[in-house]
């Protein structure tokens, strides 16, 4: 799915009005009979609903939606704030007038033009909030702030029209929590915003669902986008079926460089993630100490010993191999720092990049110059930021992830609630699956084996991180139906994975 900036879906809207020979009311009313449903689909008449409405377009959806309601035996209590008295725009003045064309015994209503009695709240009230859409420049100030911090410390439930007033739909560098609404539930009109997908505005959001209005399909083929949503289609599209009369080399030989004394769990975590990926052999390079745990715990894979007795001391590929990937478990001691910045000087083709690899690089960032083009690293926050300094933001980080994937032409994949993959060419997709269990030790080394795995069967690495990440996802929402949110382990997620691909080839949208 295609995410838009909130110039380009204003855009898209006035595409649609043209189009369709329609006017701005028409959408006005599609908005309201979306979030009327999703209300009535959730609470009950006899909920007392308070409907905050500003002054131009997203006031009119919330006045639309009051009206709705009070038709459909709700009574709402309305505050339409219009300091002032002119500050409504010609849309919003209009479904002020039509609400106040209903029976009066419906409804409550309050236009507030100069003083404001704070209504009383508690948490049985369903507040909706139309104070402010998208498009706003500036973080709330005076009676706004006010009103804002009074609807959140409310306990009220809060259903927010397209994004949490105060919050802007694209970029909040600067913004002060405490100042924008918190939504429990956000209902976005056609499309989530790209700021939906800053974990560090989950608390805002809450629970977001889309409200389909039906804009242009044409005007949305049409649009670029920097941003993507990953779901089912976009992986189901790329994998592909496996032909009958294959074998084993068919489907790639991928090289895992993995494990040290004490950290041998990540190298077979990793390899399973690979194996149930679909490689056709994996080779799993190890030191002395990790002979007898590779072979009887991934006796599917090839075992390739490296000098070290305990620890990587030289990573010198003499086989060919479609895909390598370094780092689960390698430990960071000097002579495996040294191995893999000779490996990486000597190294042409792109080299999948994890764990101990990055916090290896972290210690001499000058070996990020020696990356080979196209190659993915996967980072968490904290290997991000020992890569790259410190972040305050996760908005902050990803902004720096799309400068240092441009800088280096490499993928990265930053890890999180909606793990970004960065492309080169500034494409950021964000991925749709997965589930709080799988934040587990060990996972981070499955998503590794899988992605060397896709690399290694021959789809191209920003592809293969893509899938990779989705299919990882999806594996862990198959393992928490089974053991759990609590009980998921990583072993459960590399066990899922192909189970996980056969879901995603199967599925109908």
């Amino acid at each position: 799915m295609k995410l838009f900036t909130t110039q380009q879906i204003n855009d898209i809207a006035r595409h649609t009005i043209e189009q369709e020979n329609i006017t701005v009311n028409d959408l006005v009313e599609r908005v309201a009979e979306g979030v009327t449903f999703e209300i009535e689909s959730r609470w009950r008449p006899g909920k007392p609903v308070v409907v905050f409405a500003g002054c131009e377009d997203n006031g009119a959806e919330a006045l639309a939606v009051a009206r709705t309601l009070a038709e459909h035996g709700y009574h709402p209590e309305v505050y339409l704030i219009n300091v002032g008295g002119n500050a409504i725009n010609a849309t919003c003045k209009s479904y002020r007038d039509e609400l106040l064309a209903l029976d009066s015994e419906l409804y409550f209503f309050h236009e507030i033009v100069k003083e404001f009695s704070i209504p009383r709240l508690t948490p049985g009230h369903l507040v909706v909030d139309g104070l402010f859409g998208a498009g706003i420049r500036e973080g709330l100030k005076g009676g706004y702030r006010t009103l804002v911090q009074f609807i959140n410390d409310s306990g009220a439930t809060i259903v927010s029209i397209d994004v949490p007033s105060g919050m802007f739909g694209d970029s909040n560098p600067f913004a002060v929590n405490r100042d924008i609404i918190h939504a429990n539930l956000t209902l976005a009109i056609q499309f989530p915003r790209i700021a939906f997908f800053n974990p560090d505005n989950a608390e805002l959001v809450g629970e977001w669902k889309i409200i389909d209005i039906g804009l242009s399909e044409t005007a949305i083929r049409n649009t670029p986008a920097r941003y993507h949503l990953i779901e089912y289609d976009e992986v189901k599209c790329l994998l592909k079926p496996r032909p009958r009369d294959c074998s084993k080399a068919n489907f790639g030989a991928g090289l895992l460089v993995a494990g040290s004394y004490g950290m041998m769990g990540a190298a077979i975590l990793s390899a399973r993630g690979a194996l149930r990926a679909g490689v056709g052999k994996l080779t799993i390079e190890s030191p002395k100490c990790g002979y007898q745990i590779i072979q009887s715990s991934a006796p599917d894979a090839l075992y390739q010993y490296n000098p070290g007795e305990y620890y990587i001391t030289r990573i010198d590929i003499e086989k060919p191999y479609d895909a390598v990937a370094i780092g689960p478990g390698i430990g960071t001691k000097d002579a495996t720092m040294q191995a893999l910045e000779d490996f990486l000087l000597a190294r042409t083709s792109p080299v999948i990049l994890d764990a101990d690899a990055l916090n290896c690089i972290a210690r001499k960032p000058a070996m990020l110059n020696s990356v080979p083009v196209l190659s993915v690293i996967t980072p968490h926050a904290g290997e991000f930021d020992r890569l790259f300094g410190q972040h305050t933001s996760a908005e902050l980080r990803l902004q720096k992830a799309v400068e240092m994937a441009r800088f280096y032409n490499i993928i990265i994949v930053l890890k999180g609630h909606y793990t970004a993959t960065v492309r080169p060419d500034g494409i950021v997709c964000f991925n749709s699956s997965g589930t709080p269990a799988m934040a587990t030790a060990g996972s981070g080394d499955v998503l590794t084996g899988i992605i060397l795995s896709l690399v290694a069967q021959g789809y191209k690495p920003e592809q293969a991180s893509m899938m990779g990440v989705y299919i990882h996802g999806i594996a862990g929402e198959l393992a928490a139906r089974e053991h759990g949110e609590y009980g998921v382990t990583a072993s459960d997620i590399a066990n899922a994975t192909g189970r996980a691909i056969m879901t995603i080839m199967n599925h109908k949208g």
